[in-house]
């Protein structure tokens, strides 16, 4: 679903089950604009799919939301997906300077990632200026740079910036060759207003003037993709979930944790990509380690996620401290797990409770397990892919603790394991 139609979803239900399409509802956007959309004849409504299955193995592996749509624009650019560091979301706005900013860009270098995403103030603290400097820095480094901005527009009074470029035609495409003219390879814009009908017609804007620019674009604070992977070859990612900023914000979501990562799988995950900025080792949450919300999971619990969790550009909840103050075993495993699959299969599991997930890149298999129950969790996994093979086998010790092992795979295939509660396990392809 493009521009010519709003955002839509299921209503609330109603007498007898029914669920009906429900629009946008007229307050967002501030109430500016209008809840039913228009298009001109000849026309067509997006696609409705549902995805059945007997078991849940065909809802997690579903593709149909790319396969009826068809690519809008061809681009001439080649976009490369990757790995990121991220300050803001454990440094948050008061690393949004420029030497914390060159802490995070020789990070990304010391673990082998593609990019660095500066978050929002750049404009101010940093300025374009001085930007241009911090940008020739990282490429020094062979590290490319995504930059943040507001959606901005009458439909937020969102203070963070840079704000009133992305909304206004003109400002957006000056932006956008300047972006260019310094080597930026990517975009993330934040604080949509709504589903209306002018909003999905921003992001399409956003999206074709950022591909004239060899620009990518990732979008938080925003709609769920409805096939854009496909309709848009610059396209790498959206939020459109609680994702790892609500961990940081409130301990809440800390204790949640394992039970909201078993669902995303099921439910937001196989829908679209998800750009959920996870992966923490910090203990505590804050910038020193020392401080804030405590992480409840496991340190192997979060390397499950960057397999369970699906988005070709990631940007991990990682911190410069961690190459010092994490197990080892973990830091070796983030610097080469990828981003892209070739393939994904359940291979067991129930939202909220614990789910296991197979994902192939190239002739590597990953198979990523985490257990949201109160008890540890006893498996006995088919696991074909490995049968006769020796694998590397990531778990939590007795003492929830990260250990590397490497298992021989008996020749059917079968699997025991053993996961502890908020625990997590990765079993990888030597």
């Amino acid at each position: 679903m493009g521009s010519r139609y709003c955002g839509s979803r299921l209503s609330d239900v109603t007498e007898g089950n029914l669920y009906t399409i429900a629009f946008p509802m007229p307050e967002e956007n501030n109430g500016n604009g209008t809840v039913s959309p228009a298009f001109a004849l000849p026309g067509s409504t997006p696609w409705r799919t549902i995805t059945v299955g007997e078991t849940l193995k065909p809802i997690v592996a579903t593709t149909v939301a790319w396969d009826v749509v068809e690519p809008l624009y061809k681009t001439e650019h080649n976009y490369r997906m990757g790995r990121g560091t991220w300050s803001w979301i454990l440094w948050q706005d008061g690393s949004i300077n420029y030497d914390d900013q060159v802490r995070y860009i020789d990070f990304a270098a010391a673990m082998g990632y593609e990019y660095v995403l500066i978050d929002n103030w750049w404009n101010t603290n940093i300025g374009h200026e001085r930007m241009e400097q911090l940008i020739k820095y990282a490429h020094s480094k062979k590290i490319d740079v995504f930059l943040w901005y507001s959606s901005s527009g009458y439909w937020n009074d969102i203070e963070q910036g840079p704000t009133n470029l992305m909304d206004n035609l003109i400002a957006r495409k000056r932006e956008m060759k300047w972006l260019q003219s310094q080597g930026v390879k990517g975009i993330k814009v934040d604080f949509f207003g709504g589903d209306k009908q002018e909003t999905m017609r921003l992001y399409e804007e956003i999206l074709s003037d950022a591909d004239d620019h060899g620009l990518m674009v990732i979008f938080h604070g925003c709609t769920l993709p409805r096939g854009w992977e496909r309709m848009y070859p610059n396209y790498v990612g959206s939020e459109a979930v609680l994702a790892s900023e609500n961990i940081y914000f409130n301990q809440h979501f800390c204790d949640e944790e394992a039970f909201n990562t078993t669902l995303h799988p099921f439910i937001r995950n196989t829908v679209g990509s998800m750009e959920f900025g996870g992966c923490f080792l910090n203990r505590r949450l804050n910038k020193g380690n020392d401080g804030g919300n405590t992480r409840r999971t496991t340190d192997v619990f979060q390397l499950a996620t960057t397999i369970l969790f699906q988005n070709p550009i990631q940007n991990f909840a990682l911190a410069p401290n961690n190459l010092t103050d994490a197990p080892q075993v973990c830091i070796d495993f983030m610097k080469q797990v990828p981003t892209e699959w070739d393939e994904t299969c359940l291979i067991d599991g129930y939202p909220g409770k614990y789910v296991v997930l197979a994902r192939l890149h190239g002739d590597c298999w990953y198979v990523a397990a985490v257990n949201a129950t109160k008890e540890p969790l006893k498996l006995k996994l088919d696991l074909p892919m490995f049968a006769g093979k020796t694998v590397s086998f990531y778990s939590d010790d007795k003492n929830r603790e990260p250990q590397l092992q490497q298992r021989n795979v008996k020749s059917d295939g079968k699997f025991q394991l053993t996961i502890q509660p908020q625990g997590g396990a990765v079993i990888k392809t030597n």
